[in-house]
């Protein structure tokens, strides 16, 4: 059952579908599919023209029940997250109310950016509210490394085909080791994990949050870094800035933990983004070399462009520079010190 030929699995969900749904007539069409093996349907019920979504999560690959705890957790905190209508954890089946099909990364332009924003910042700081410990599993020093690792093995080695000296080799574990002191220090909340254009969906209440299963407690910053660092959607630097310091000034009134002083916070956020575009570098270079996803590959040079900028900023960070400027020579800027 949990091997199925995609033809068997599809009987498998229909089935299933039709029980949850009294017999009801319906369309099913595909609704989205994301990185990992879980596909989505929409559902449409003939009688009343209403929607419902199905997540298809193979258990041999997935597993729902994360998925089903975060979404009661955030829910709790007063983000509209996806009602569970339905669930069969043996077949990794889910029936789920419809967010619609408008996500931010289609919606947003330079008009309307501002207050989507705001609206996304405000469900951002209501899931950190509620934050608390032995809730979510532990954003530690091994899983933020681990993360990390993907970016020697599937970017440089695989996608560009390069090896490491040893002497590389250390100075990037040097360069890890220094991104996650500062990643360690910060204060820790509940983190969405995927907290970007892609995951936020246009609707009533604004914003409709979805693909949270991956969530943990760690490092407050890193949701801010995914929001607008976003590796599908580009803003100018002094814009999200400007949207970080009113995330900031609001965080402080409203007594969430964040730094006394925004430039420490700025630093934090800085060094968030390095950790998780390095990451994200080597996660698209697997989803394309591995999972033969090809769509990631357009979307890998702004993520490059994050990561050296921030390499450039801090003299921590410069021989990493000097290790993406041997990747894609002529992208750094001449004039630093390593």
């Amino acid at each position: 059952m949990n091997s199925l030929p995609a033809s068997s699995r599809l009987d498998q969900l229909h089935s299933w579908l039709s029980a949850q749904l009294s017999r009801r007539s319906y369309d099913l069409t595909p609704a989205s599919a994301d990185a990992s093996f879980r596909r989505y349907f929409r559902v449409r019920l003939h009688d009343d023209n209403s929607t419902r979504i199905v997540m298809d999560a193979p258990p041999a690959h997935e597993d729902c029940r994360p998925f089903l705890h975060v979404a009661e957790v955030f829910a709790a905190a007063g983000a509209h997250v996806p009602e569970v209508f339905a669930q069969d954890l043996q077949q990794g089946l889910l029936l789920l109310s419809d967010l619609g099909d408008t996500t931010y990364l289609t919606a947003l332009n330079g008009d309307n950016a501002d207050a989507l924003y705001a609206d996304a910042l405000g469900a951002l700081a209501c899931i950190q509210g509620a934050s608390r410990p032995g809730v979510l599993p532990e954003y530690d020093r091994e899983r933020l490394l681990r993360e990390m690792e993907l970016f020697p093995v599937w970017y440089i080695g695989r996608h560009k085909n390069a090896t490491l000296s040893e002497a590389e080799t250390a100075s990037l574990y040097e360069v890890f080791d220094q991104i996650l002191a500062i990643n360690l220090a910060e204060p820790k909340v509940f983190v969405h994990r995927d907290f970007h254009s892609r995951n936020l969906m246009l609707c009533s209440p604004n914003p409709g949050v979805i693909d949270f299963q991956d969530a943990v407690y760690g490092p407050m910053t890193y949701d801010l870094a995914s929001l607008f660092k976003d590796a599908y959607i580009e803003w100018e630097e002094e814009r999200t800035i400007d949207w970080l310091v009113r995330y900031w000034e609001t965080a402080r009134d409203i007594g969430l933990p964040v730094r006394a002083d925004f430039a420490d916070f700025h630093r934090d956020y800085e060094f968030m983004g390095a950790q998780r575009h390095i990451k994200v570098l080597g996660i698209f270079a697997r989803l394309y070399h591995r999972d033969g996803k090809e769509g990631y590959l357009k979307d890998i040079p702004l993520v490059f462009k994050y990561l050296l900028k921030t390499c450039q900023r801090y003299r921590e960070l410069h021989p990493l520079a000097r290790l993406l400027d041997k990747l894609e020579p002529g992208t750094t800027q001449v004039g630093y010190t390593f």
